[in-house]
């Protein structure tokens, strides 16, 4: 099927057939482009969402050294993730600009996994580029194929047996991983006015857009993307995601 208003396939609503979710990305502000605003109508709706990020974001101001920008960007966080109803975030203490891909990333994500057992995992996307053709980070690209290879990891206790030492049986309950601005995605979720407080939840970033060297505008942003994913959905604002079954 096709929405002639955009000549683009229309959307499938994304499901929303669980209880517990687990947000992970690299850094401070990864989810709030978008993702958070589904993440607050969940949690309205009584669904537990846990972020987990991989750093601190220290790297991100230019202008001001990493030792200042981490705590100033882990407070804004969790400022962020309040807002849009999200109690719990965690960091892993990785170094922002320089995650690697690999086992020790895989075992750190199996490991949240295990302890706080989601249904659902959400992250951004980990492709090369960005829908539209922008460069995606690396940081991005690392951590976002590590939680989807971490998801299957969770479930085998013969992978990361070590995590059995710290208490934490196998979890093999992740049913679907939610790819935010990602290329092929086939599903929305309609936010509703919940928006509102996905655009609270980005503004939430201050020292971040107060030191980009440009303004930037997180309403206009979020509503004019939403407004086109809306579109394709059947409803006023939506926030899409490509869903994969685990």
């Amino acid at each position: 099927m096709t929405d002639t208003s955009t000549s683009q396939p229309a959307l499938e609503p994304v499901p929303e057939d669980w209880r517990r979710g687990l947000g992970i990305v690299a850094h401070p502000d990864d989810l709030e482009y978008g993702a958070s605003s589904a993440v607050a109508k969940w949690t309205a709706a009584g669904k537990e969402v846990t972020y987990v990020l991989a750093s601190r974001g220290e790297a991100g101001i230019g202008a001001w050294p990493p030792e200042k920008t981490g705590s100033i960007r882990e407070a804004e966080e969790i400022e962020s993730a309040r807002l849009v109803g999200v109690e719990s975030v965690q960091f892993l203490g990785y170094q922002d600009g320089m995650i690697e891909p690999g086992l020790h990333l895989r075992r750190d994500l199996a490991r949240a996994i295990r302890r706080h057992q989601p249904e659902v995992v959400i992250t951004i996307s980990f492709d090369v580029a960005f829908p539209g053709g922008g460069l995606n980070q690396a940081d991005h690209r690392a951590v976002g194929l590590a939680a989807c290879d971490a998801a299957r990891d969770a479930g085998n206790r013969w992978i990361f047996p070590e995590l059995l030492d710290e208490g934490l049986e196998p979890w093999g309950g992740v049913r679907y991983i939610f790819i935010a601005a990602a290329e092929g995605a086939a599903h929305a979720c309609d936010v509703g006015d919940a928006l509102d407080r996905g655009i609270a939840s980005l503004r939430a970033h201050h020292a971040y857009f107060d030191n980009l060297g440009f303004d930037f505008d997180p309403d206009g942003f979020l509503r004019e993307s939403a407004s086109r994913t809306g579109s394709r959905l059947g409803c006023q604002y939506a926030i899409e995601f490509r869903v994969l079954r685990v």
